[in-house]
């Protein structure tokens, strides 16, 4: 006589089945999911930190006040908005290292950050002048610039303080929001 296995048996040892491989598949699609988010998050870190060291290192050398960078000719950075034909910008505008005029922008529009180097302080450089600092993966949502001590001979050194608010277009959920306060080298004496 042969012996088999029963139909309940059976029914038993698929769904034990079915069960484990269900379980090990949802385990390996949350653990996807959450290296795609670990990813996208460190790629918003990394530029986030490009950024602020870049701007850092930028803001950090501004030279002083002399009239040529500026509007106010006793101020040695200013933030303004703008209205060029090719969309709305806020800027932070020193006179920098190099003897030139340098803008770091938010370009409302794109919602990107992007810099420039001009000799023209009346109005920032034409939008082909400009180049982006942060990829179009990501969404600038909010750039505020603080000041102290920008003007000349007010007995404080000048500070600026920068706030961005960065997010990932994927990925809304992933944001960082980040700030640093950087000192000018040179006294301002």
């Amino acid at each position: 006589m042969k012996r088999g296995f029963t139909l309940v048996e059976i029914l038993v040892a698929v769904t034990i089945f079915v069960s484990v491989v269900a379980v090990a598949s949802s385990l390996f699609v949350s653990a996807i999911q959450s290296q795609r988010r670990n990813l996208a998050y460190q790629e918003l870190l990394d530029q986030t930190s490009y950024v602020m060291e870049y701007m850092s290192r930028s803001i950090r050398m501004a030279k002083r006040a002399d009239g040529t960078c500026t509007v106010n000719s006793d101020y040695n950075y200013e933030a303004h908005t703008w209205n060029p034909p090719w969309g709305d910008i806020t800027c932070l505008h020193f006179k920098n290292y190099k003897d030139e005029c340098q803008y770091f922008c938010l370009h409302l529009t794109s919602s990107r950050l992007m810099t420039a180097t001009t000799t023209n302080l009346s109005q920032p450089p034409p939008e082909s002048e400009f180049t982006f600092l942060t990829s179009p993966d990501l969404t600038i949502s909010s750039f505020n610039v603080i000041d102290k001590g920008w003007q000349e001979g007010d007995t404080l050194q000048p500070l600026v303080a920068i706030f961005l608010e960065i997010k990932d277009k994927e990925q809304s959920s992933i944001s960082i929001q980040i700030q640093t306060s950087i000192s000018q080298r040179n006294l301002d004496m």
